[in-house]
């Protein structure tokens, strides 16, 4: 029977562990209701801000320019 030492057990783990990436991406969906003349209206981005730069699934990138309330 083969005897594995606490020690060999630690570094084992430790080997292994330090190629996870521990970093959480976070991102807010909203609903695209209307696009026209270079403009789309989102819905449900409740924590856009004013001159903030959004991305659309595509790869398109928009500039938040006017936040109106439901």
């Amino acid at each position: 029977m083969n005897d594995i030492r606490p020690d060999e057990v630690s570094a084992i783990l430790r080997e292994q562990l330090s190629g996870v990436k521990s970093e959480a991406e976070l991102e807010e969906v909203g609903t695209v209701l209307q696009i026209g003349d270079g403009v789309a209206r989102i819905y449900g981005l409740t924590k856009a801000e004013a001159g903030e730069l959004l991305e659309f699934e595509n790869g398109v990138q928009a500039l938040v320019l006017n936040l109106e309330e439901d």
